[in-house]
């Protein structure tokens, strides 16, 4: 007859084994059915990839004919700049303002380096760079359209001066004082 404690740990160890089991199957079908799903998105993305690698190959042409076609030119800010062009052309920060179409206080952070400017400001500021002061007045005074199309026009370059022979100076006499005259009169 087997010992009752050998029986009764071998049915312990089956009992065990069995309430395992139930926990431990969904566990493992959850871990297969993951690992089929990991490997299906793998294969979908090496699909994506080479086709993707395919079109750069084949669109890569067409894109960059249309970006030699019109290149675009980024304009640089620099908040020193700006306040140097605002001191050359005569403006205060709120008459800048007005012209941008923004606020004072724009300017001033973009001044202080707190705040970019956006793309349209910077092209309306590159504008305003071609300008002199008459012109940016104009613009501020709301005056004619022509007299701010005149002074943005190119101006001719000035003819180079021409060179002069430099005189050759004679010796000044000295000046007499006054003490001088009246001794020489005498």
């Amino acid at each position: 007859m087997p010992n009752i404690a050998t029986a009764f740990r071998d049915e312990i160890s089956r009992l065990c084994r069995k309430e395992m089991r139930k926990h431990l199957e969904p566990l493992r079908k959850a871990s297969a059915a993951y690992r089929k799903e990991i490997a299906a998105l793998k294969r979908k993305l090496q699909e994506s990839e080479r086709r993707s690698a395919a079109l750069a190959k084949r669109g890569g042409k067409v894109a960059r004919d249309e970006t030699a076609e019109a290149p675009e030119k980024q304009t640089r800010f620099v908040p020193k700049g700006l306040k140097s062009l605002r001191v050359r052309l005569g403006l205060s920060a709120a008459e800048l303002a007005s012209l941008l179409g923004v606020t004072g206080q724009s300017v001033y952070n973009w001044e202080q380096k707190k705040s970019t400017p956006r793309a349209a400001q910077l092209a309306q500021l590159a504008e305003l760079r071609k300008l002199g002061k008459k012109a940016v007045r104009a613009r501020l005074g709301g005056e004619a359209v022509e007299a701010v199309e005149e002074a943005a026009a190119p101006k001719r370059p000035r003819k180079p001066r021409k060179a002069t022979e430099t005189k050759t100076s004679r010796p000044r006499r000295p000046r007499k004082s006054a003490a001088a005259e009246t001794a020489a009169e005498a």
